[in-house]
């Protein structure tokens, strides 16, 4: 995006600051025009009632094939080249039902309350370890620690994943979830599309040594997938791997880093959590709701939609920005940017989304949160921050690359 492309627009992701703190853009984009065109043709919507509604609405498309021309898809082209950004469709993320129904269904048996609640033993069992390891050290990075080793091994061990390269594939997970985001570089184009090739020759290696090597975990029940004589494709089996893989850390990263830095930033509400650790799986709604791991979602309209007295036409990308959503004071109240952990409404967040596409792993998230949550702030009751936090700089999938902290 160029000052000669377009004059500035209302919503500016681009916008110097606005990784370490989109709040305040949303905030305008809500009161002066909360149904927004931008120049390059998508739609953003930041109201409450607005987002969880197209979230919910049947009628909505994730396949990009019914995308009208924009601008839009002329700055992809530009951006990524000919081949485009680094979105095969085949994963769950990317289609519609039935095709979403089906993938879904084949791998949802994983991530039933029931069957995420059995893995609590193994979390708590990690935290422990994960803390211990903390409490010798004195001073952590608690993304390092604790945010990012925990979901990344609680889904590996689920799949059932062969030895591999962590620190790669965390970094190349990384670059990847970029393409859920404007990119207006090519560099970083660039970068995506090498990052997603690589990640798709280590989920193929992993996929080939666990049919050599089948167990009782994920990787296998996906490769030996069928419901009614339906098997995954062998590129449907990557796709879905890649997907679990790293949606299944990277979001409770964030949820965990970013649930943790606004506890230190409102000492008050730390203090309670503190007093009434049974306060601790609202105060995991309520830190989902003041910071959305993920911070928007997409629908392409396949009928024009009427929102107040505009028109949305069909074939729009429309983004609906959840944190903005989790902030609009016309559903939360007046302290909507306050982090209030025993606010009782908090669970109404829209940072799973809604609709067909909820998140699948929302409950293994949650456990994940509370496990650790309830473990740190009873074990540390000294934590604070210990040097300047820095962001991930994406737009999308936004939380704390490192949050340096002390355990005295």
């Amino acid at each position: 995006m160029t000052e000669s492309q377009t004059a500035e627009p209302l919503f500016n992701p681009f916008a110097p600051g606005f990784t370490d703190d989109p709040y305040p853009q949303y905030a305008a984009v809500q009161a002066q025009a909360p149904v927004y065109q931008h120049p390059f043709g998508f739609w953003l919507l930041t109201r409450y009632a607005d987002v969880s509604w197209l979230l919910r609405a049947p009628d909505m498309s994730v396949e990009d094939r019914n995308m009208a021309d924009s601008p839009l898809q002329a700055l992809r082209a530009a951006t990524y080249g000919e081949n485009g950004p680094p979105v095969d469709g085949l994963s769950m993320l990317d289609r519609d039902p039935p095709d979403h129904t089906r993938l879904r269904k084949l791998v949802s048996k994983a991530f039933t309350p029931r069957a995420v609640e059995a893995l609590r033993p193994r979390i708590t069992e990690l935290v422990d370890g994960m803390l211990a390891a903390m409490a010798e050290a004195g001073r952590v990075d608690l993304v390092d620690a604790l945010a990012f080793p925990l979901p990344f091994t609680v889904i590996a061990e689920m799949l059932g994943t062969p030895p591999a390269d962590h620190e790669r594939i965390r970094e190349l997970s990384g670059t990847v979830v970029r393409s859920l985001e404007p990119v207006a570089d090519p560099e970083l184009a660039a970068a995506i599309m090498a990052a997603d090739a690589e990640l798709t020759g280590i989920a193929t290696e992993m996929i080939a040594w666990k049919r050599d090597h089948p167990a009782d975990d994920l990787l296998t029940a996906l490769v030996n997938a069928e419901d009614s004589g339906d098997v995954l494709s062998d590129d449907e089996l990557v796709a879905q791997t890649l997907l679990l893989y790293i949606a299944g850390h990277e979001t409770t990263v964030n949820l965990i880093a970013g649930g943790t830095l606004a506890l230190l930033r409102h000492p008050g509400q730390l203090a309670l959590l503190r007093r009434d650790t049974g306060l601790v799986p609202n105060a995991v709604e309520e830190m989902l709701r003041y910071d959305s791991p993920v911070q928007a979602s997409r629908r392409i309209t396949l009928e024009p939609v009427t929102l107040g007295d505009i028109t949305i036409p069909a074939g729009a990308f429309v983004m609906a920005s959840l944190g903005s959503a989790n902030r609009d004071q016309d559903f939360w109240g007046p302290d909507a940017d306050e982090l209030r952990l025993d606010r009782e409404n908090a669970r109404q967040h829209v940072s799973f989304g809604a609709g067909h596409h909820h998140c699948l792993g929302a409950s293994l998230a949650r456990l994940e949160a509370c496990v650790a949550f309830e473990q740190l702030v009873s074990r540390f009751p000294g934590l604070t921050l210990d040097g300047d936090v820095v962001w991930n700089g994406r737009i999308n999938l936004r939380g704390p690359a490192h949050l340096p902290v002390a355990l005295s």
